[in-house]
């Protein structure tokens, strides 16, 4: 099968187009053939070359946000069958999906979105699965809560905008100027322009901030924060100031989990929920869709097609 693979630690120059082995499904695993796979600008630079049994990987294959076709099952797997489409995140320690076919745990899987496309459909799981557990899971974000979303017209940031304008919460989103009109369409209340506007104008106004920016932004949330609120982060531990221990803070990497993937999928197909693609390419052109997307500028995930 064709795919896209590092042979060594080396980033977006390291990437080749070639013939690899056929995947081949384990204990609980589901072959699918691949029909999108959403990737990440800054994947290839996770330390991620030591596989699950402790050795360091000969290559890896990249892509873990994967739609498709399901066309063969390891020994013991049940709850899904052949010809099923399906769509998740694969384990960052085995191959990856920017490739024709994949061997994924079955846990992993949900039933793909039924009114979008495999190239939407595999631009969600990274995304949806951090904005969740990051509002839902970390930040207890209830009804009528104030959230502030950093980063709101990222691939995180505007999936995070639609499930807590979903769930009933006031959004205020903060990022460049350019993004304001669309995290605005996609239920923003509020949209502060870090180009422009004042982060202190929504001190201590709060209930959770989900931060995706870091650095100075990531510094100035306590302020945003009232007593009891919470600062969930995916960039970096911070330091509270002196005197704010009526806050919560999580530092967190998402976790895969089909309930949550298939309440997402429902969220797309009732209209809750739009995925966000900036552009499709080729698999055969992975190493240009990993360069287009770090050169940054281009809202969306970027997706690759086998």
């Amino acid at each position: 099968m064709k795919a896209i693979r590092l042979h060594e630690p080396t980033g977006i120059s390291g990437l080749v187009y070639e013939e690899v082995p056929d995947a081949t499904p384990m204990l609980g695993d589901v072959l699918i053939k691949v029909a999108a796979v959403g990737i990440t600008h800054n994947e290839l630079d996770w330390p991620l070359w030591t596989c699950r049994a402790g050795h360091q990987r000969a290559s890896m294959i990249p892509g873990h946000e994967l739609s498709g076709v399901v066309t063969a099952l390891g020994y013991g797997t049940a709850g899904i069958a052949v010809g099923d489409e399906v769509y998740g995140l694969a384990d960052q320690f085995r191959d990856g999906a920017a490739a024709e076919y994949v061997a994924v745990e079955a846990r992993n899987l949900a039933p793909k979105p039924r009114t979008v496309d495999h190239a939407h459909a595999a631009a969600v799981p990274r995304a949806g699965l951090t904005a969740w557990q990051a509002l839902f899971d970390h930040g207890r974000l209830a009804k009528g809560q104030t959230v502030v979303i950093h980063g709101a017209g990222g691939a995180v940031g505007s999936t995070a905008v639609q499930l807590a304008h979903w769930a009933g919460a006031e959004v205020i989103g903060t990022g460049r100027g350019h993004s304001r009109q669309l995290a605005t369409e996609l239920g923003a209340d509020r949209y502060i322009s870090l180009d422009t506007d004042r982060l202190e104008d929504v001190v201590g106004q709060a209930d959770v901030v989900v931060d995706t920016i870091g650095g100075e932004v990531l510094a100035a949330s306590p302020a945003l924060l009232r007593p009891g609120g919470a600062l969930i982060t995916i960039k970096a531990a911070y330091e509270l100031p002196a005197g704010r221990d009526d806050i919560r803070q999580v530092l967190f990497v998402q976790e895969s989990s089909r309930a949550q993937l298939a309440e997402l999928a429902r969220l797309i197909d009732e209209g809750h929920l739009r995925p966000q693609v900036g552009a499709v390419y080729p698999l055969a052109r992975g190493a240009e869709a990993f360069s287009a997307k770090a050169a940054g500028g281009m809202p969306g995930r970027i997706v690759l097609e086998p």
